[in-house]
């Protein structure tokens, strides 16, 4: 490792030649340096959060799926029949039971509601997968002749109320006034599902698990269009579906996916990969950022997958929330109407943006909007006027729909999987399978920039911002003994809460001797972005097909590379752990020893715990439990 040797006679023409010059070698020092004398120097921070999230951004960027063009209205429609299976079984249901990702509705009437002039409304609870209910209200016209259209009306991050909400009453009970079925689906972690081990970042087990856990959610709002599509009274050529934030993205998902839905109205859901991209507090949650999905097709392009379907989608002007219209219109709307264009129906293709009240909303300008598509596009009298049902709304407890006792939620669902999953042994081909499943490429130190140096009370500093040649950074601090010797051995150490609280592991191997390398990988300490964190931009490669794990483990191994010698990895905490260990399996020969503080005995930790996937995003790659558990790792790196 050029960068590690340290010859103060040589170092400038190393750095001018190299452009490298880290640290490494072995013998005792003599005096023994404190730990607050290593602290003044792991302290100060070597590069802003924002130049960390700037590269991470130029990186997503650069990998940011283009919408391709099509050429005529029948090569679209084949394009169409052949990215439904394949985002279906290689994203949505990687991992899941075919037997449950192909089992009927199983819905049980749960009985009547008061209802007003027009309507008669029921509680339903259906099974998503085996253990797992959830719930919803039924509206139906109450004079309907001959079979009726219907709309799935899914739900967003609408808080407590959960299916309740007012104005997701309002458009139920009007839908069903205006001769339309309505069914109003409950969400995870709202409503009736209002537990907090149903909050959607727990979907990160699942794929830790190997089941992707945008499956869930897929198979949770298609068993509510199942339930439409099989009732006698229901036209299964009109179907529709709408939501607002996390149910557009439902909506979007749904909508793109299976044909039966021929009108579609998201609301303020999703937005390009380009979008959340530049503004990454329109990222969105973990579902709406399924591992590998633009691999095969951003949210640009599941919109065009509605040609030529009638189609509106609705944003706001300033959103306090995210996707403002004017911001994600040119991506998801603008670059999308050429496919309505290439079958003659631009018309069915819509705009509306919102301006009163213009922030995250379903109220009543977007209703009306809602009313307007869907009575057009169902051949049904035009509806553009709600009529008011505010005596009509029920609370919270008067729709609440009672669920089994000993109900599964998300975080359950996972415990339950962890007990059928036997990670294999390490074997023959374990490399490579660890290598897939971190999507591990291969990266190299760049450049090194010397930022500071020290020289006091008997111990020598150097501070580095490392480049690699994929355009991400790390950053380091070398330190060493003055009296030990330029060959003394090197430990390379990592710390979860960054270098700046690895002070005691480092003087301490100062203190025997050694070199040491305090380094802040990706995703940590001054390597890592603030507002919003790392997990934003983990989810951000995660859906492209990367994975945090992968990078981090080739920086280290990169770092590492530098000169050959065998370092000494020490670290601490499970992020650090699960990296060092991944690191030395992949490259055995590199490393002497490797050593963890307050790590975990196995992946399964992360479920039985459990850990939040903010906390630990670059842990929860897909697959990752389901091949290997640590002392897998372990055994590879002997």
């Amino acid at each position: 490792m050029g960068m590690w040797n340290f010859d103060l006679k040589c170092a400038a023409r190393r750095l001018a030649v190299a452009g490298l010059a880290l640290l490494l070698a072995a013998a005792a020092a003599p005096a023994q340096t404190a730990a607050r004398d290593v602290q003044r120097y792991l302290e100060p921070a070597l590069q802003s959060p924002d130049v960390a999230a700037l590269e991470l951004r130029d990186y997503l960027i650069k990998r940011a799926p283009k919408l391709a063009a099509a050429s005529s209205a029948a090569q679209w429609t084949q394009e169409q029949k052949r990215l439904r299976p394949e985002i279906l079984e290689r994203v949505v249901f990687h991992g899941w039971p075919r037997e449950w990702v192909e089992a009927p509705p199983k819905f049980e009437d749960a009985g009547p509601l008061p209802s007003g002039a027009g309507y008669r409304a029921r509680k339903l609870r259906y099974e998503i997968v085996p253990g797992f209910w959830s719930s919803a209200i039924l509206y139906e016209p109450e004079n309907a002749s001959g079979k009726a259209p219907a709309i799935l009306n899914v739900n967003g991050h609408v808080g407590p109320p959960g299916k309740s909400v007012e104005y997701k009453q309002k458009r139920c009970i009007n839908q069903a006034r205006q001769g339309i079925v309505s069914l109003n689906l409950e969400w995870f972690h709202f409503g009736d599902l209002a537990s907090e081990e149903n909050d959607h970042w727990y979907v990160a087990q699942l794929n830790l698990l190997g089941a992707n856990g945008v499956g869930l959610f897929y198979l949770e709002m298609r068993k509510g269009l199942d339930y439409l599509a099989q009732q006698p009274n229901v036209d299964r050529q009109r179907l529709g579906v709408t939501g607002l934030s996390g149910g557009g993205w439902q909506t979007i998902i749904l909508s793109a996916l299976d044909e039966r839905v021929a009108a579609s109205a998201p609301v303020a859901g999703y937005a390009a990969a380009v979008s959340r991209i530049e503004r990454p507090q329109d990222t969105g949650d973990i579902e709406q950022n399924p591992s590998d999905l633009l691999l095969y097709a951003d949210y640009s392009t599941l919109t065009a997958m509605r040609a030529p379907r009638p189609t509106l989608l609705m944003y706001n002007a300033e959103d306090d929330c995210c996707f403002r219209a004017p911001l994600v219109k040119p991506y998801i709307f603008d670059e999308v109407k050429p496919f309505f264009r290439l079958y003659g129906k631009e018309s069915v293709f819509q705009w509306h943006e919102n301006r009163d009240p213009g922030s995250h909303n379903y109220q009543l300008d977007n209703r009306q909007q809602s009313y307007r598509f869907f009575t057009g596009s169902f051949g049904l009298p035009a509806a553009e006027k709600e009529t008011p049902v505010d005596a009509e709304i029920k609370s919270t407890e008067e729709l609440k729909v009672a669920l089994p006792q000993n109900n599964l939620t998300i975080l359950g669902l996972a415990r339950k999987m962890a007990d059928s999953v036997q990670p294999p042994a390490a074997g023959a081909d374990a490399r490579e399978r660890l290598r897939k499943v971190i999507r591990y490429q291969q990266t190299k130190v760049a450049r090194a920039w010397a930022l500071s140096n020290s020289k006091n009370k008997g111990l020598q500093t150097e501070s580095y911002r490392l480049d690699f040649d994929n355009g991400l950074s790390a950053a380091g601090v070398w330190l060493k003994a003055i009296a030990a010797p330029q060959n003394a051995p090197v430990t390379i150490v990592l710390d979860d809460k960054g270098k700046k609280a690895a002070g005691e592991v480092v003087s301490d191997r100062v203190n025997r001797g050694e070199q040491v390398l305090a380094l802040d990988l990706v995703f940590t300490g001054d390597a890592a972005p603030q507002k919003p964190g790392p997990s934003s931009y983990a989810q951000m490669l995660d859906t492209m097909g990367e994975r945090p794990l992968g990078i981090e483990a080739a920086q280290l191994l990169a770092v590492a590379k530098q000169k050959g010698v065998k370092a000494r990895l020490e670290a601490t905490g499970i992020r650090s752990q699960v990296i060092a260990l991944t690191a030395a399996a992949l490259e055995p020969g590199l490393f002497s020893d490797v050593v963890i503080h307050k790590g975990m005995r196995s992946l399964r930790e992360l479920v039985e715990k459990p850990v939040k996937y903010q906390d630990a995003p670059d842990l929860f790659c897909l697959d990752l439990y389901k091949e290997f558990d640590l002392a897998a790792l372990e055994a590879m790196r002997r």
